[in-house]
C-alpha cells in the first residue's frame, strides 16, 4: 500500500484545525489506517480536539484487541467520551469537537469510518462517494426539502449535524467496499470538497500516478478557490497483497 498525506492552513484561517495520520504499515493492528480530523471551537479549542482525537484513536486501536470494525469503531467511541469530559470540565476547551473520517484496509477490504463532513471517496472509473455527510443540507437534501446546486444548500453546508466530542455519546457510521487492484483512496476535509467539485477532484486525481505531485495539485486547486479553510487530503493507492 502507498499513500501521501497532506495537510495545508489554507489562505484564510490563522491556524490548522486538521490533523491527518497515515499508517501504511501499522505494526500494531493488522490493517492500514488513515484518519482525517478537522477540529471545531475556538482557536485553541478546535486544534485540540483534533489532534486529540487521533492519538486517542491510534492509544487505542494500540492497546486493544478485536476485529478491524470493533477497534476502530470502539477507538472513536473512546476518543469521544475522552474529548467530551475535558470539554464539560475545562472552560478553555467548552464546545469543542471534530470530524472524523478514517479507513481500515485489509485483505482488499475497505471500511470507513465517519462522523461529521469530512469525506472518503473511492476512486475507479469515476469518483464515487462512500461515506455521508452529517450536516443540515444533507438532511435537507434527503428529505427533499433542497438540491445541492440551491443556494441554500451553498449558503449552509458548513452547519454539521454530528461531531466527535460535542455529546456524551456518538455514533460512527461504517461503511464497507471491495478493492480492486489499481483503486485509489481520497480522504478530505471538508477545506477541498467545498472548493473544489468532485468532477475537479476525479480530473486531478485522474492526470497522474504520481500521489504527492497529485495531492499537491488537489491542495493547490483549493487554495486557488480561495483557500477559505484548512485542507487535508490523504490519497492512498491500492495494490492486492501477496
Amino acid at each position: 500500500m502507498k499513500s501521501v498525506a497532506r495537510t495545508d492552513i489554507g489562505r484564510v484561517r490563522s491556524i490548522n484545525q486538521d490533523v491527518v495520520m497515515a499508517l501504511d504499515e501499522y505494526t500494531k493492528a493488522p490493517f492500514n489506517l488513515y484518519i482525517v480530523a478537522d477540529g471545531m471551537g475556538g482557536a485553541k479549542a478546535g486544534d485540540y480536539a483534533s489532534r486529540a482525537l487521533v492519538q486517542y484513536v491510534k492509544d487505542y486501536i494500540d492497546n486493544n484487541d478485536d476485529s478491524m470494525i470493533g477497534l476502530v469503531r470502539k477507538a472513536i467511541e473512546d476518543a469521544n467520551a475522552k474529548i467530551y469530559e475535558l470539554s464539560k470540565n475545562n472552560e478553555e476547551f467548552h464546545g469543542m469537537g471534530s470530524t472524523v473520517v478514517a479507513a481500515g484496509i485489509n485483505a482488499g477490504t475497505l471500511y470507513a469510518f465517519n462522523v461529521g463532513d469530512s469525506r472518503l471517496y473511492l476512486v475507479r472509473n469515476g469518483l464515487l462517494q462512500i461515506t455521508k455527510d452529517h450536516s443540515f443540507v444533507e438532511d435537507e437534501v434527503e428529505k427533499g426539502h433542497i438540491t445541492r446546486d440551491s443556494k441554500e444548500y451553498k449558503l449552509n453546508k458548513n452547519y454539521i449535524t454530528r461531531a466527535v466530542g460535542v455529546d456524551k455519546e456518538v455514533e460512527v457510521d461504517i461503511f464497507e467496499v471491495d478493492l480492486t487492484e489499481g483503486d485509489k483512496i481520497l480522504l478530505c476535509s471538508d477545506g477541498l470538497s467545498n472548493m473544489i467539485d468532485d468532477k475537479e477532484i476525479y480530473d486531478i486525481i485522474n492526470k497522474s500516478d504520481d500521489l504527492e505531485k497529485t495531492v499537491n495539485n488537489l491542495i493547490a486547486a483549493a487554495n486557488e478557490k480561495g483557500g477559505t479553510d484548512n485542507i487535508s487530503v490523504i490519497l492512498i493507492n491500492y495494490e492486492r497483497e501477496v
